[in-house]
């Protein structure tokens, strides 16, 4: 059986039956951790207005599915859209280490609106949820991510619309054979770059809803009898093949349906780019217990894998030199400098962009490859930080930073990051009961439930 055929029938007959509980309680906590997201950028992301301006002219804000935290409602596609470019305008949804990808954003937008437009339960859709992880993570394991990444590739996007298919697919309860033309569809429009770090371009969120539409269409077509492409992720001009140098197809389905990618997916205690959390972990440790003070510092050295340089670390200039949020996302002497000079590292910590203090200390902070946290890559997401202060040096490297499957919060810890970015917007009473039906999506009649109560 092909790699193709062997993920098409894991993906229509997945059910929540399958599932152990932990994993069904993870799924939880990832899609509330994924709307949380979604309700902020939806009023906070300086992308939003321009997006909305364009779907409507395109005519996708005609039908009735819904956005988070939107009193309009829209084409299930253009809902798709919308929910998906902002679940990563934040860039503060989870990440899967070694897949290098943020699977959450164009899987679980798609799951519900597909869930929306066929009244489907929430079991079915936590079902889908979870097999939309699996494609758009083992896929990305198969390229491997690395390779993909140095050829330029967001795998967020290239792989997350595999993933969108994949759920959709499943919750329409498409067969396998139908799934695998969804499949077949979605490699037509698989894409992503990284040339979104040449001026801090909206494209890398923009890419990602993309994503989570274009899987979303895919199956929709699939559904309808459209037809598409045979042997799409191993074929001779298949995904793997097309989209890296050295493929590992027998990856893709290795212990499918036994171990679960989607438990090994971290989430984000910081809105930055993951490759700097490990060194924000350590800036904040240093900070607390060696008392370090920021007007004493000479320099800071922020060690990082080849993968980390490419996204936080060069060109040094202009990393030290972030002129919008997007560059400051991606700007490791950003988020250290705020992490050593405030003590924390959140979204508001984006005003501090221009701050006299904050420009200062850029200046002092270098980022380059460190053989020790090479080897640690792709496992970990890892980094080490030199600070030396008045002749003093203070290190510390983080293997796992916080987050991770190994250091995973709580339900309570995830609740607090939801109630910060959702009460500013839905108001506490109306963010606590989009909560408690998030945290509940298995027993639900009708997933739709959750845009309802989150519109």
């Amino acid at each position: 059986m092909t790699i193709t055929k062997q993920l098409s029938g894991f993906t229509a007959s997945l059910r929540c039956r399958d599932l152990s509980p932990d994993v069904i309680a993870r799924t939880r906590l990832l899609v509330l951790d994924l709307i949380g997201n979604v309700v902020r950028a939806r009023h906070d992301a300086e992308s939003t207005p321009s997006l909305l301006a364009a779907v409507r002219v395109m005519g996708l804000a005609n039908g009735d599915a819904r956005v988070f935290a939107d009193p309009a409602t829209y084409a299930p596609a253009g809902a798709v859209l919308i929910n998906a470019t902002l679940a990563h305008s934040l860039d503060f949804d989870d990440t899967h280490a070694a897949a290098i990808v943020h699977p959450g954003a164009p899987v679980i937008p798609a799951a519900l609106a597909a869930a929306e437009l066929v009244s489907a339960s929430g079991e079915d859709t936590l079902a889908a949820i979870v097999a939309g992880y699996e494609i758009a993570l083992r896929l990305a394991l198969a390229l491997p991510a690395g390779a993909h990444y140095d050829r330029g590739f967001h795998p967020s996007a290239t792989c997350g619309a595999f993933g969108a298919a994949a759920a959709t697919a499943r919750v329409f309860g498409l067969d396998a054979a139908a799934t695998e033309s969804a499949f077949g569809i979605a490699l037509s429009q698989s894409a992503g770059s990284l040339q979104f770090l040449a001026n801090g371009a909206w494209t890398k969120r923009f890419q990602v809803g993309w994503a989570g539409m274009a899987g979303f269409a895919a199956a929709t077509l699939a559904r309808e009898g459209f037809r598409g492409a045979a042997d799409p992720i191993e074929g001779r001009h298949g995904f793997l093949n097309a989209y890296a140098p050295a493929p590992e197809p027998a990856r893709a389905v290795r212990d499918l349906g036994m171990v679960w990618e989607l438990m090994r997916t971290g989430v984000k205690p910081y809105p930055s780019c993951r490759w700097g959390h490990a060194g924000i972990d350590a800036a904040l440790a240093l900070r607390a217990e060696c008392n370090v003070d920021i007007y004493n510092i000479e320099q800071v050295t922020l060690g990082l894998s080849r993968a980390g340089m490419l996204l936080i670390g060069a060109p040094a200039d202009k990393k030290a030199d972030p002129r919008n949020i997007v560059d400051a996302q991606f700007s490791g002497p950003f988020v250290i400098a705020v992490a050593l000079a405030t003590g924390g590292m959140a979204w508001d910590s984006y005003k501090l962009l221009d701050d006299p203090t904050i420009r200062a200390l850029m200046q002092r902070i270098a980022c380059e490859n460190d053989p020790d946290i090479e080897a640690e890559f792709p496992a970990n997401m890892s980094g080490r930080l030199t600070v030396r202060v008045r002749g003093d040096v203070f290190s510390r490297k983080i293997v796992t930073p916080k987050g991770e499957p190994e250091t995973f919060p709580t339900e309570a810890e995830l609740r607090g990051k939801f109630s910060s970015l959702a009460d500013a917007v839905l108001g506490k009473p109306q963010a606590n009961k989009l909560a408690d039906a998030i945290l509940h999506l298995d027993r639900l009649a009708d997933a739709a439930a959750i845009l309802r109560e989150g519109a």
